[in-house]
């Protein structure tokens, strides 16, 4: 019996240790925030952009010169 609980308490445990962690504030409000993270000249299929941070409207976000 003793053993049971320990492996029941060990599979809730573990499947709390293997949560995904909440995905930080993408779509960014601001561009200076995505470059904060790291993050510029994003594409429409990258998670952090959005149509407010691409300017020109060419499906590119924040964009950097290089």
């Amino acid at each position: 019996m003793v053993r049971v609980v320990i492996l029941a308490a060990a599979l809730i445990g573990g499947a709390i240790g293997v949560a995904p962690a909440a995905q930080a504030d993408p779509p960014y409000r601001y561009c200076k925030d995505a470059y904060a993270d790291g993050k510029a000249n994003m594409t429409k299929d990258d998670p952090g952009y959005a149509d407010h941070l691409d300017r020109d409207g060419d499906g590119i976000a924040c964009e950097k010169k290089s």
